[in-house]
């Protein structure tokens, strides 16, 4: 691109083209202009049909090896490189082809003929070298070569009209074998995947000393990268599978929940009092079991209930206290309820020194 050019691109296509594609014998050098401006054709061709969003956070590389050539191999790259993606897993807006047209005229008589899909001849002997590529709906990218001092607009109308029959042509072609991109990557792809997590959260992701990170990549046999963007996290995770990547996410997706009332958790029993059990629904946040939530019969003590540490159980989250950020679960809440069930009435607070008040008109109240 230039001897002090920088910069990054998440999408690039090596195009090949040794000697022994035209049955030259010569010697594999360096890239020449030729390949460069092929796989730049190429590579301009698929880029804007490939997304770079949170759905593709990877950096693709395409190499088209061209074996034979007898044709336009620019084009056949761009079909070859699409369905390469789609096969792939990447998800692709929409699918791209390629064709090369030809013309051959009279300057004299002013007759011309336009060609599809040109082979070698009709390029090097032609007057016109037009590839065009792009999906049923557009053009994505074009590139003329012309030996003519120029051309009429009917001349290039026809020829851009009899291009997109080609391109038509052979997208039916090719959709005989791949039509859309498939459901997931293939199982030799490595993983990367990105969340996103509310700023606050970072430290609790990361831990004292980077603690809860480490633990987590160890666990899941992941790599995680977390950076700060605006008033988010952004997290990318890497794996060399799915499973590990699903791990992760879920530790994370556990680390960062904010509990609702009305939601199921499947918790895990952490403590056992005389008046019910602490449930821990995420990690570090845990809820109270109360007796009497436990189930609709009623239980005079703890053992009855035959709940021990360590037991996993669904719980919903009934309330959350507004001054101390308590958390009050139900169990009883997610069971039937016992046919000609009669919920009991409280007795209300004892006399006396139970707390009842001293005044006769309040008691009486």
């Amino acid at each position: 691109d230039g001897a002090v050019v920088e910069g990054t691109k998440n999408f690039t296509l090596h195009y090949n083209f040794p000697g022994f594609a035209t049955g030259e014998a010569k010697p594999n050098r360096s890239t020449s202009r030729r390949e460069i401006g092929h796989g730049n054709l190429a590579e301009r061709a698929l880029k804007s049909m490939v997304p770079h969003d949170e759905s593709m956070p990877y950096t693709v590389r395409i190499v088209s090896d061209i074996l034979e050539s007898n044709g336009s191999s620019s084009m056949a790259s761009v079909c070859g490189g699409c369905m390469a993606l789609m096969d792939a897993g990447v998800p692709m807006r929409k699918p791209v082809a390629g064709v090369a047209m030809g013309m051959i005229s009279d300057s004299e008589t002013g007759k011309y003929a336009i060609l599809t899909d040109i082979l070698g001849d009709e390029d090097h002997l032609g007057d016109m070298d037009f590839k065009v590529t792009g999906t049923r709906d557009g053009i994505t990218a074009c590139q003329m070569d012309i030996k003519v001092d120029g051309l009429s607009y009917e001349v290039l109308t026809e020829a851009l009209e009899q291009a997109r029959q080609g391109r038509l042509h052979i997208l039916d072609e090719m959709a005989k074998t791949i039509t859309e991109p498939r459901a997931d990557y293939k199982e030799i792809v490595p993983r990367i995947e990105k969340m996103f997590i509310p700023k606050d959260f970072i430290g609790a992701v990361i831990g004292p000393g980077g603690k809860v990170i480490q633990e987590m990549q160890k666990e899941t046999n992941t790599i995680i990268s977390i950076t700060e963007d605006d008033e988010k996290g952004i997290v990318e995770i890497a794996s060399q599978n799915k499973a590990d990547i699903e791990a992760c996410k879920a530790k994370i997706k556990a680390i960062v929940a904010v509990p609702e009332v009305g939601e199921i958790y499947h918790g895990k029993v952490v403590s056992i009092m005389a008046f019910g059990a602490f449930v821990e629904i995420i990690p570090n946040k845990d809820g109270l079991l109360h007796i009497s939530e436990i189930a609709w019969e009623r239980f005079n003590t703890m053992e009855e209930t035959g709940l021990k540490e360590g037991d996993e159980i669904d719980v919903k989250l009934i309330e959350i206290d507004q001054k101390t950020g308590k958390l009050r679960l139900s169990r009883r809440a997610l069971l039937p309820k016992p046919e000609g069930y009669v919920e009991k009435k409280s007795s209300g607070p004892r006399q006396g020194n139970g707390g009842g008040s001293r005044n006769r008109n309040n008691r009486r109240n």
